[in-house]
């Protein structure tokens, strides 16, 4: 995958987070569209894009919550350079299969984010079993949805230009 296409996934993750997704899905709702983009990078790319990725969008977003810069960022980094690896050993061509990564890896994040907030001498941001568990659920969905999702888009893409007669207007050069 190039640059410009990680970059893309991981910035415009980060403007839905921080711009629509309360207006969308309310604020009682905690969703990661950052992590749901650091795993599905980290399925679909090396575990160095995924580790890069996951360690700037963290920071990142760090920065824009107001947190602690770099909590968001190490947690990030591990979910994603486990899921590259964990991606690489198993077969995951499958709704259920995605969904139990992404599942699975907001709970790590959550284990890793919180125990981090746990050894400094900070209070620990609002989190209870029942707020981790829906997030993971709904991160999960959301996540294997997409990835579902921008799995066929290429399909529908020869699908649209069949229907169309295959007529596709010439492209001028200079």
């Amino acid at each position: 995958m190039k640059v410009f296409k990680v970059v893309f996934i991981v910035v415009f993750a980060l403007l839905l987070q921080t711009t629509l997704l309360r207006f969308l899905v309310g604020s009682e709702v905690q969703l990661d569209l950052v992590l749901v983009a650091i795993v599905y990078l980290a399925m679909t790319t090396s575990p160095v894009t995924a580790l890069l990725s996951g360690a700037a969008g963290g920071v990142i977003q760090d920065a824009l919550s107001g947190g602690i810069i770099g909590v968001s960022g190490v947690a990030k980094t591990i979910v994603g350079f486990s899921v590259a690896l964990v991606g690489k050993e198993i077969i995951i061509a499958r709704s259920l299969p995605r969904f139990v990564i992404f599942f699975g890896a907001t709970l790590l994040h959550a284990s890793v984010f919180l125990g981090l907030y746990s050894m400094l001498v900070v209070p620990i941001p609002n989190s209870s079993v029942g707020g981790v568990f829906g997030a993971a659920l709904g991160n999960g969905l959301i996540g294997a949805g997409l990835f579902q999702l921008l799995r066929a888009l290429p399909r529908l893409r020869v699908r649209w230009r069949g229907m169309s007669g295959g007529r596709v207007k010439p492209r001028l050069e200079w």
